[in-house]
């Protein structure tokens, strides 16, 4: 899917740390996913926030506060929106992360038209998903230092019409270059929806609810890949493989007007925007050096920071490489499915193949609602008992309970569709397998990004999803160009079986976390979260 987890600042901020967030990348990452990070916060800030609370004190008596909020009640911080204003907020960047994901897979069925068409071999016809994806991984680098001085709201509306001015190219193309050409800038102008979709969600909710909205949010993104091939079929088998991207264009205009109302919900440009309304001076007003300097580092942290932490941070590291595996592997089935179930004994039609991945769609679909389950009855016992001991938040190990269930989905998927489809025993035996599977998947992901934010903090929490979608998606771009000659080399069941011994030998990961967590922390390079 393509995705995209990135999340934002408490509405207990200083004045000052409004202020410098102008000059931070709050959207480094894939998933922007944020924490209350006041267990990570410097205890030297204390006597800045004191002297900061002194000038919002001035500034609300002149009748506004533009530095910060007017205490937890004012109606221009989200948390305060109506509930229907909240839910349509958060609705908006699911939707828009559906249809870019949906246009990684929505291409796959499409792939003998476009050998025939222009001529060239599986493996480069597939060249045309890799770029596609290759741009979700780097295009979130581009929404850094737009959205730094922009906000969330013009990401969405300027991302999205470029995106379908290079899927409608990509749809007209006349040579096979063009086609992979438009394909990657499409997944780059598409990608930047991702990154701040998890930011606007942690603009809306507080820290303790965000488990259950992220993990109904990352369900679009993997709902995404998974519906693709069951529309990419029917489409490329009856109307011709450019309506694969026509179909990408009819599924995402609807939603871009319906964002159209779409408020802006990042705090340091509510304030801003206050400021110049109200006429009000903020305690340090950006200047035109200070933004550009503020670009600047956005790019950077937004590109080496994640690469930094991908491999010096053990907590980023494995957990990056765990969830890249597996979304590698999903990517996989979008060739392996067509491999399968198009040869005897199966002998499916396009459109029939596409069918299989109802399966992973279900899959999904389960996972999210384990995803609020498991918020619900681990996570949410936990942090009562940390707050009732007088704490701020419980220990981060127990995002990972939805991650140590989820692990054993991924290999029971794997070996039990490996030698059903091996026997060719009945086709709903060995397509009912994607559903542990794809459970598993999501699973996994979803604990992952909130136990990297709960460790790392809202900032580096972003560099370090930013990281892990790097990872992902370039091993989803990958991992379809060797799977046909995998599965032709190996065979059915030992193909998919290499796959799920990998699987077995990673699954120790999310237990090792939880249960030595707290001394890997304590020895990061960067600012953690400590009992």
């Amino acid at each position: 899917m393509t995705a995209s987890p990135h999340f934002v600042e408490s509405d207990t901020t200083s004045m000052s740390d409004t202020n410098k967030d102008l000059e931070k990348g709050d959207n480094l990452g894939n998933q922007d996913i944020g924490t209350d990070d006041t267990a990570i916060r410097p205890t030297h800030q204390t006597n800045l926030a004191h002297l900061d609370a002194e000038k919002a004190e001035n500034d609300s008596s002149q009748g506004v506060n533009a530095n910060d909020w007017d205490g937890p009640n004012d109606p221009d911080n989200p948390y305060n929106w109506p509930m229907w204003r909240r839910i349509y907020q958060s609705i908006v960047p699911g939707f828009f992360g559906f249809a870019v994901t949906f246009g990684t897979s929505v291409y796959t069925p499409a792939l003998p038209d476009i050998m025939k068409e222009f001529n060239v071999s599986r493996t480069a016809a597939l060249t045309g998903l890799t770029v596609y994806v290759l741009g979700l991984a780097f295009g979130p680098v581009l929404s850094a230092p737009l959205s730094e001085t922009h906000g969330r709201r013009i990401v969405y509306l300027t991302s999205i019409p470029l995106f379908m001015l290079f899927i409608l190219g990509a749809g007209f193309s006349q040579s096979f270059a063009s086609l992979v050409i438009c394909r990657f800038f499409a997944g780059l102008l598409g990608a930047p929806t991702l990154a701040v979709g998890g930011g606007t969600g942690a603009d809306i909710w507080p820290p303790h609810n965000r488990a259950a909205i992220t993990s109904i949010f990352l369900a679009a993104p993997f709902l995404g890949p998974s519906l693709g091939p069951i529309i990419g079929g029917f489409a490329a088998q009856y109307k011709g493989w450019r309506w694969t991207q026509w179909s990408i264009l009819f599924i995402t205009l609807p939603i871009f007007i319906t964002a159209l109302p779409n408020k802006e919900s990042y705090k340091p440009v509510i304030l801003r925007r206050r400021a110049a309304s109200h006429s009000t001076p903020l305690t340090r007003p950006p200047t035109a050096s200070s933004q550009a300097a503020a670009v600047k580092r956005a790019l950077m942290i937004g590109l080496f920071r994640p690469v930094h932490m991908l491999f010096t941070e053990p907590v980023v590291f494995f957990l990056s490489l765990y969830t890249a595996f597996a979304f590698g592997v999903l990517f996989c089935f979008f060739a392996a499915f067509p491999y399968v179930f198009q040869r005897a004994p199966y002998s499916f039609s396009t459109s029939q193949s596409g069918l299989a991945f109802v399966a992973i769609g279900t899959g999904v679909l389960v996972a999210s609602v384990s995803g609020v389950l498991f918020d619900h009855f681990f996570y949410q016992k936990q942090h009562a008992l940390a707050v009732a001991a007088g704490k701020s938040n419980t220990a981060p190990e127990h995002r990972l309970h939805g991650m140590k269930w989820g692990a054993f989905g991924i290999p029971v998927g794997l070996f039990w569709f490996a030698w059903t489809a091996e026997s060719g025993v009945h086709w709903a035996v060995p397509i009912v397998a994607a559903v542990p599977f794809a459970w598993g998947n999501l699973s996994l992901f979803t604990s992952a990004a909130l136990y990297m934010v709960d460790v790392y903090g809202a900032q580096n929490g972003a560099s370090s999803l930013a990281a892990n979608g790097i990872f992902r998606y370039t091993l989803g771009a990958v991992f379809p160009l060797f799977t046909v000659q995998m599965y032709e080399a190996m065979g059915i069941g030992w193909a998919t079986s290499l796959l799920g011994f990998v699987s077995l030998a990673m699954l120790p990961i999310p237990f090792v976390f939880f249960r030595y967590g707290p001394r890997i922390r304590a020895r990061s390079k960067y600012p953690v979260f400590m009992k």
